[in-house]
């Protein structure tokens, strides 16, 4: 059964704590690095002003004291003051889950990606891969996770790749262990053979 690494991010204190670190770290050796100090009279706008931010996070995370996953993130942004507070990941976020050998055994990949703190709601966007504990990989441009109702669903294209076959369709929702889901509107059931041969047929007419 598939952990949500998502739910690291925001649930797990080990995660939170090493990303608060990160940014203060660098907040403090930039503040202590400078001995003029200047006051600047800027209007805030807190939809648009960040209160927080950290760059080029790469950080391994323990669990029970063994190593278990890897966060990569360019750029986080945090935006406590907005009407609605949520995190900001601009620049696309990875988290990888190890098994006891240090062998990635599921992942999550997004171009961009935000979280809204109040709703406990994860929002993926562009190109996200989603690699499950049983082998089966998500892709779709579009991916909302609900933690509050444990729900994973997306209103876009869906394809799903099983171990033999590859399932396509638009809107999707599923548990948050990507074990138990369904497509709304299914377009075909292909081997994976076929799906990847033409995959491959695309890229060279493009």
């Amino acid at each position: 059964m598939i952990i949500p690494l998502l739910k690291l991010l925001s649930n797990n204190k080990n995660i939170t704590a090493a990303l608060f670190a990160a940014v203060m770290f660098i907040l403090l050796s930039t503040s202590c690095g400078k001995e003029n100090k200047e006051v600047v009279d800027v209007s805030f706008d807190p939809e648009k002003s960040y209160t927080m931010k950290a760059l080029d996070i790469s950080t391994l995370i323990s669990d029970s004291g063994i190593t278990r996953y890897r966060l990569n993130t360019k750029k986080w942004l945090v935006f406590e003051k907005a009407a609605e507070p949520h995190w900001y990941f601009p620049d696309g976020v990875y988290v990888e889950k190890f098994d006891t050998l240090f062998r990635a055994e599921a992942s999550i990949k997004a171009d961009t990606a935000y979280y809204y703190d109040k709703k406990g709601l994860w929002k993926l966007i562009g190109n996200v891969k989603v690699s499950s504990l049983a082998g089966e990989r998500f892709e779709t441009s579009l991916l909302f996770w609900d933690q509050r109702t444990e729900k994973v669903y997306s209103d876009k294209f869906i394809r799903i790749e099983q171990a033999e076959r590859v399932i396509t369709g638009i809107g999707f929702e599923s548990n948050q262990s990507m074990t138990l889901y369904k497509i709304f509107n299914p377009q075909g059931v292909f081997p994976v053979s076929e799906s990847r041969a033409d995959s491959l047929e695309q890229d060279t007419v493009k």
